[in-house]
């Protein structure tokens, strides 16, 4: 059987959502809309926090970066996705290799960026009283550098092990984008050794800040229930409501989607929870962190307000 290298002449096909015609303009506007939303609302909040001193914290250092992030997270995949559906040849070439690294890349600093946040909720409530010494502008800097090197390193890490693969005749990737799991299925290399290295260094990656998250949740929660007026305990929780949310959908379809071997990957169940993480959660982000948070609200009106002088 012929088998070729990957290269700059090399190409995919993406399946995309859905192979229906019937379907793909529908769904080309529904996703647009959510493009749309994604990048207005993240674009909103960003301003907001920049243009109110109120906001200028570490909490909302954070969430400006993670707004951010979000929006590279969604436009490495979204344009293309929005292209194929109303586009007879769904060809991509060496724009898989620069997609999935975008893609990695984005998705890990938000992983870094949501570890962040919790750190700080975990410094505010267990040690309000050191909180400006702790969570100082360089470190909060810091953790931002350290969060986008991270996780370029790992992107590369896992565009290069992509690149020295072989592939057959088919080159269809059953996915709306170029990510690792679809792509290595194609392969006619031996992938055990790159599932081993996938599996390893994305538990390594990923499981860092997701452990750092429990540990600070579990340190919040036991210094709350030691607060003996049941109204702290709600102001306490209430600070950190909207970033378990995120958390939860977020990691929830990121572990169903990584953490399982090769021949455990559904190509139907898989693109709904890609979905999830990739199109919903950063669109809904603006909402889950303005709808129940004064300051925001109080940010996003102050912005109005300057727009329409």
């Amino acid at each position: 059987m012929e088998t070729k290298n990957y290269s700059s002449n090399s190409g995919f096909i993406l399946l995309g959502i859905s192979s229906n015609p019937q379907l793909q303009k529908p769904l080309f506007a529904i996703f647009f809309i959510m493009y749309l939303v994604t990048v207005m609302g993240n674009i909103l909040i960003i301003l907001a926090i920049h243009s109110d001193s109120r906001l200028h914290t570490p909490m909302y250092f954070f969430l400006s970066n993670l707004s951010f992030t979000d929006i590279c997270f969604t436009t490495a995949i979204m344009p293309k996705m929005l292209a194929n559906l109303l586009s007879e040849t769904k060809a991509i070439s060496v724009g898989c290799l620069v997609q999935m690294y975008f893609f990695m890349a984005s998705a890990n600093t938000d992983s870094y960026l949501l570890a962040s946040m919790a750190i700080d909720r975990l410094v505010a409530i267990c040690n309000p009283f050191h909180y400006d010494t702790v969570m100082n502008p360089r470190r909060c800097h810091l953790m931002l550098l350290a969060s986008c090197t991270i996780s370029l390193l790992h992107a590369l890490l896992r565009v290069l092990l992509v690149s020295r693969l072989s592939f057959c005749a088919s080159h269809v990737i059953k996915h709306f984008f170029c990510d690792t799991q679809p792509v290595l299925k194609l392969s006619c290399s031996d992938t055990s050794s790159s599932q081993i290295v996938v599996m390893t260094e994305t538990l390594a990656v990923i499981a860092t800040p997701f452990l750092c998250i429990l540990f600070s949740y579990l340190r919040i929660i036991i210094t709350v229930l030691r607060i003996p007026s049941a109204a702290g305990k709600w102001k306490a929780f209430s600070t950190c409501g909207s970033h378990l949310t995120v958390v939860a959908l977020f990691y929830g379809s990121v572990i169903y989607v990584y953490f399982r071997p090769l021949s455990m990957y559904s190509v139907v169940k898989d693109r709904v929870a890609t979905v999830m993480y990739t199109v919903v959660t950063p669109m809904l982000n603006p909402f889950i962190y303005s709808l129940r948070n004064e300051d925001m609200k109080r940010g996003l009106r102050k912005l109005r307000d300057r727009i329409h002088l």
